[in-house]
């Protein structure tokens, strides 16, 4: 018997602040609590939902180990106070883990499979280093140069794509001040208030009176990357650090970040057995490869595929989310594609905002749909690239 696809509707979708790593506000928080405190915000808002109900939990996290390790997913929830019957995957697609968790919960509702799903991700890059702890790649990938790239550092990837697509250091330094100054201006409106779940931090402080250790919970409500002061001159000024004679520094780069995002799916007979509005509809998502030199350019190949596969256009979208893992790679995406650069970040980019891994995805989630709705707009896309050669795209509807 065919199975009828059915609509997933998005019923909550929230984040952390994000902090800079590794010595910014999360320096000491576990990406697992962190993971817990979305997981609770995001249930919260679905007021009235019996989360005995809840089908699954996938949550994304491109280093799952240590601290967010031994399936970070089930640990989280069940910290998170949901009940046992609940079960949860970690899953890793690296950078687009999160948009893949929000994918895979979207399809188990459409086929009809799940009612309600939570979607999630979370890292740290305090914590866990990039690539991890302990760093064993195959020797195959250095017997021949069919396989070496896959052992490239993102830097030299995003070198590699500044030279193919032939994007200048000054493109480069302009795009990543733009980054900046749409992020600053966005929090001076007020613009992720919305989607932003303050997380308050404990820490131990001396008091020099009575010379005793004391508790201070501090708040923390705003995205710690974007920096005051960012120009051309101090951009200028910065060195390459993939490739001596490069473009590609660490001020037109993405941000090592910490932080975590979650979003909850639902079905209409759910939404309606419980009683909740939507505030987006999941609409489709693709993956595509590339050579893994050139990974940053995977959505090159993901955006059109899902553009495809919707029956979308390019137009039709009115914001799109592309995640700025480099200011080359995003500027050889923009001008291949023709992307309108007005619709692209309108509040500023991963090298602003910062880029926690395997939790951006959902993370760009919640600033799309909380953003199409606060500017009455429609139709949105998250896009990134994926390290070994990938790239990854989702179309969502803001209701």
């Amino acid at each position: 018997m065919t199975k009828q696809i059915q609509d997933a509707f998005i019923v909550a979708a929230t984040r952390t602040p994000v902090g800079k790593a590794p010595r910014g506000m999360f320096k000491n928080v576990r990406p697992d609590d962190m993971l817990v405190h979305v997981l609770q915000a995001a249930v919260k808002q679905c007021d009235g939902l019996d989360p005995t109900v809840i089908d699954d939990v996938i949550v994304g996290c491109a280093m799952p180990e240590a601290e967010q390790g031994i399936n970070v997913a089930r640990v989280a929830l069940l910290l998170a106070g949901l009940p046992n019957s609940v079960p949860g995957i970690t899953i890793n697609r690296f950078c687009a883990s999160g948009l893949q968790a929000v994918a895979f919960a979207a399809d188990r509702i459409r086929l009809g499979e799940a009612d309600v799903m939570i979607a999630a991700g979370t890292e740290s890059m305090s914590m866990i280093p990039m690539m991890g702890n302990k760093v064993a790649m195959n020797p195959a990938l250095f017997q021949n140069d069919e396989n070496v790239a896959i052992a490239y550092g993102m830097g030299m990837t995003g070198e590699k794509v500044a030279q193919q697509w032939r994007v200048k250091r000054e493109e480069q330094d302009e795009f990543a001040m733009t980054s900046h100054m749409r992020a600053l201006k966005a929090i001076e409106l007020g613009e992720f208030k919305q989607e932003i779940s303050p997380y308050s931090i404990t820490e131990k402080r001396p008091d020099l009176i009575t010379h005793k250790i004391c508790d201070l919970s501090v708040i923390k409500d705003t995205d710690e990357g974007p920096r005051m002061g960012t120009n051309m001159d101090v951009l200028g000024k910065l060195k390459p650090v993939f490739a001596a004679k490069g473009s590609v520094t660490a001020g037109n780069s993405s941000q090592m970040s910490d932080g975590a995002g979650a979003v909850i799916l639902m079905s209409a007979a759910a939404m309606q057995r419980f009683n909740l509005s939507p505030i987006g509809r999941f609409v489709g998502f693709s993956v595509a490869g590339v050579p893994p030199e050139i990974m940053g350019v995977g959505p090159i190949r993901a955006i059109p595929k899902v553009l495809k596969q919707t029956g979308f256009k390019q137009d039709d979208l009115d914001w799109i989310e592309l995640n700025e893992a480099f200011a080359a790679q995003s500027l050889a995406v923009i001008n291949d594609l023709g992307l309108d650069r007005a619709k692209v970040n309108p509040l500023g980019g991963a090298i602003a905002l910062g880029h926690p891994l395997g939790a951006t995805g959902a993370i760009r989630v919640a600033t799309l749909l909380h953003g199409l709705r606060r500017h009455k707009q429609k139709y949105g896309m998250v896009t990134m690239c994926v390290g070994s050669g990938m790239g990854a795209a989702g179309i969502f509807e803001a209701l």
